[in-house]
């Protein structure tokens, strides 16, 4: 795979990334009206750690682990 393709799909997942995370913010506004701003991060600083979406890992095999 040529290194521009690589350095395309690497941006993309990382601007899929703030999209996310953009989104869970506005969210947490959302459903927390009162809450500061550093509420707000501790949410999501939270919602990062705690992954509710993928607990079993990112995708189908062993979780956290790319190798054998």
């Amino acid at each position: 795979m040529a290194d521009d393709e690589l350095r395309l799909r690497l941006q993309a997942a990382l601007d899929l990334f703030e999209v996310g995370f953009e989104m869970q913010r506005s969210r947490l506004q959302r459903e927390n009206p009162t809450a500061t701003d550093d509420e707000i991060l501790a949410l999501l600083n939270a919602w990062m750690v705690a992954r509710p979406a993928a607990l079993s890992g990112d995708a189908i095999g062993r979780p956290g682990g790319l190798v054998a």
